[in-house]
């Protein structure tokens, strides 16, 4: 989503803040309620009062936090840059950059479409493009804020561990495309609170942004890179809703004589439109290079059934799969439900699981 689309207001529990940043003058100051989470780009008496009278709790007052700056429409972020999520309204802190391919679908070249192919699905000729996401901490002041619309999501990992299913978890971790930040500036030292930002970064106000990189961030993220590393990015349209995938390779387990592979994947779906529908049922298909094909049905994802609407528009959460193959492919579509009671489904890009040749040992987490 473009930094300079047109006005939308975003609301996460008792955050709101909105953003009009065609023909805006820059820097704004971004403001939000001490211990809220409530943020507004907006500096003026009358936008205060608004936020004051509907959004945040009794006795909060409104705090200047930062900054914002011009969104980079060329270029990346550097290490360090801080920012609010365009769609989820969390604060958060740039670690690195990874540079993946894009496949949208919604895109796709105008060739035929081709048959059926071995997996069992159709596919269109999509060609991927470069694009920058970035790695990031998401401040733990925000996550309960935005735990209707999103995990807080964390990255998993399978550590070096005799349990070949122990999944471990890193939580406030994310992934973050280009045209979803909103950079800003800040004169606090600490800015973000997580407990790796003092871990990973470093203060120095002769720097722009004015946090560096510590050494501990570089060995972590060169130990790390085979599990933490975003390299293809699938993402299709289906009646105004936009599903997104990222599939990322976790290693492979030794059980009972044979390999088990695993993968991790995050859905963003995403409502285009100002209809407001609801997310009643998930049908995966799940095909394995050793020649079998799987089908899953169930209610909603991870437990819910998310509403989609013009206030909320998008939810995000991640799941994992597992195959005795070391790779194959998934697909599949989610069933929407509209306020008069019809459903419709929404394609699930086709995407591939492939397992990393010059796999490492597993990663051992936090331990430095």
């Amino acid at each position: 989503m473009a930094a300079c689309a047109a006005r939308r207001a975003l609301a996460v529990g008792s955050r709101w803040w909105s953003r009009s940043l065609t023909g805006a003058r820059w820097p704004r100051p971004l403001c939000a309620a001490a211990g809220a989470g409530a943020f507004s780009p907006a500096a003026t008496t009358t936008t205060r009062r608004h936020l004051s009278s509907r959004n945040r709790p009794e006795g909060k007052v409104l705090e200047t936090v930062g900054v914002f700056e011009v969104p980079k429409q060329n270029g990346k972020y550097e290490t360090g840059q801080l920012f609010l999520h365009s769609i989820f309204g969390y604060r958060g802190v740039v670690l690195f950059p990874w540079q993946a391919r894009l496949y949208d679908r919604d895109v796709a070249s105008a060739a035929p479409e081709k048959a059926e192919n071995p997996a069992g699905h159709g596919s269109k000729e999509v060609k991927g493009k470069t694009h920058t996401y970035y790695q990031v901490l998401i401040d733990a002041r925000d996550c309960p804020h935005i735990s209707q619309r999103s995990q807080t999501e964390a990255v998993t990992f399978l550590a070096n561990h005799d349990d070949s299913r122990a999944l471990y978890a890193i939580p406030g971790l994310d992934y973050v495309s280009h045209e979803d930040i909103l950079p800003y500036t800040s004169t606090d030292q600490v800015p973000i609170q997580h407990e790796l930002f003092e871990r990973f970064l470093l203060y120095d106000q002769t720097k722009a942004p004015p946090f560096v990189a510590r050494e501990t961030l570089r060995a972590w993220q060169e130990k790390n890179h085979p599990w933490l590393e975003l390299s293809d990015v699938h993402r299709e349209t289906t009646e105004n809703i936009r599903v997104t995938v990222i599939p990322f390779y976790m290693g492979m387990r030794e059980a009972q004589n044979s390999h088990v592979y695993w993968w991790r994947y995050c859905i963003r779906l995403e409502n285009l439109d100002s209809d407001v529908v609801q997310l009643r049922e998930r049908h995966w298909r799940i095909f394995s290079l050793s020649g079998t094909l799987e089908t899953v049905r169930g209610r909603g994802v991870v437990g819910r059934e998310p509403v989609l609407s013009k206030e909320q528009p998008a939810f995000q959460y991640s799941s994992h799969v597992s195959l005795q193959a070391s790779s194959g492919h998934m697909w599949g579509t989610f069933r929407f439900e509209r306020p008069d009671g019809s459903h419709f489904d929404v394609r699930i890009p086709p995407f591939s699981l492939e397992s990393n040749k010059d796999e490492k040992t597993p990663p051992s987490g936090l331990h430095w």
